[in-house]
């Protein structure tokens, strides 16, 4: 079974983080999204994957390689330019010959993929499209069923009360590929706004499937720090060897990376992710937050409810308060060791680019 994976976007609700690293390769409990994605598919038989890029492809191409090391074969296929959900498909259409699934290289999903593909079959489908349950369907776009569960239409972001259901596109879609037929090539066409209502309008078979799996999207800081939290087991995990001061205090869901260093009196609550190679100093506090790898926190500083990403480093006797996100490699300094910055909290000073916020601050 193939599938093809739509990983070109520049993942720009997530910046700083994804300025150097693409979004699909940002870590989930210190693995990148996309070697999780693959483990997915591969459970599900899926043993041959599209990649779909645009933006930093070689930093995903340079990692997974032909993929043989994950246990399943890889193309990689570059656009020139971002052609949309439906226009990067087409563009891989050359290798798709039989019935086959597309993601979106953003979304953490557990569908289950053998019941989907059989209704898909029986439907005698051409388009099939996952459905997720949301809380607040006014923020999504909505797919209206009949009660075969052909979809009938899509009301993008529906009036408050006026929503015919609460279920949205969860981003992974079953095509045949004579759907690819009614795609313009090397044109940017979006599967919700133009290929999906197309079909319909010509009375092509194109059907619903709700799920109750778990779905997220990981494309914003809330949501990428909700599923490495949702995904914590309890207790400490260790990755491998690391030092652990005997005065500090810890209270888990913790993931401890390889090669940690915990000074003493250093205080740590979950559910937090500690890189490889991270270095906490003594007196420190970390509190429900994600740091990546090589990441250094100060003497008595304070990282609560944010992110860090790779090498960044925060200067001693610093509080990195909940929404901040720290671009990889930044510096964050204390008041009396920075002559040029803005300040942001008591006794915090950051250059402007190197930070940004989910709310407030």
């Amino acid at each position: 079974m193939k599938a093809v994976i739509l990983v070109g976007g520049e993942g720009t609700r997530l910046r700083p983080l994804t300025i150097n690293v693409p979004k699909p390769m940002v870590p989930i409990l210190n693995k990148p999204f996309l070697e999780r994605m693959l483990e997915y598919l591969r459970g599900h038989g899926i043993d041959e994957v599209i990649l779909a890029l645009w933006y930093l492809p070689n930093r995903i191409r340079d990692y997974f390689g032909d993929g043989d090391d994950f246990g399943v074969r890889l193309h990689y296929v570059i656009e020139d330019s971002p052609l949309g959900t439906a226009g990067a498909v087409k563009n891989v259409e050359h290798l798709l010959d039989e019935t086959f699934f597309v993601f979106n290289g953003d979304i953490l999903m557990d569908i289950d993929l053998e019941r989907m593909l059989s209704f898909h079959h029986r439907k005698r489908a051409k388009a099939t499209i996952a459905l997720t349950a949301v809380n607040n369907p006014s923020a999504y776009g909505v797919v209206d069923m009949n009660t075969s569960r052909r979809v009938l239409r899509f009301i993008e972001k529906p009036a408050p009360g006026t929503a015919p259901s609460n279920l949205v596109n969860a981003g992974c879609y079953i095509l045949d590929p004579d759907a690819l037929d009614y795609a313009p090539k090397g044109k940017r066409f979006m599967f919700e706004h133009h290929l999906f209502p197309q079909m319909i309008n010509r009375g092509l078979g194109v059907f619903g499937f709700p799920s109750k799996g778990y779905w997220m999207d990981i494309g914003t800081p809330a949501n990428y720090l909700k599923i490495n939290k949702d995904l914590l087991k309890g207790g400490i995990v260790k990755e491998g060897d690391s030092f652990i001061h005997p005065s500090a205090r810890i209270k888990g869901p913790l993931l401890l990376g390889q090669g940690c260093h915990i000074g003493a009196d250093v205080k740590i609550h979950g559910p937090t992710v500690l890189g490889h190679a991270c270095f906490i100093d003594e007196g420190a506090t970390i509190n429900g937050a994600v740091l990546w790898n090589r990441v250094r926190v100060g003497a008595r500083s304070t990282v609560e409810g944010c992110i860090l990403g790779d090498d960044a480093y925060v200067d001693s006797e610093v509080f990195i308060g909940p929404g901040c996100v720290v671009a990889d490699g930044a510096r964050i300094l204390s008041r009396n060791r920075l002559e040029r910055g803005v300040a942001i909290w008591p006794r915090v000073i950051v250059p402007p680019e190197s930070i940004s916020f989910i709310s407030g601050g």
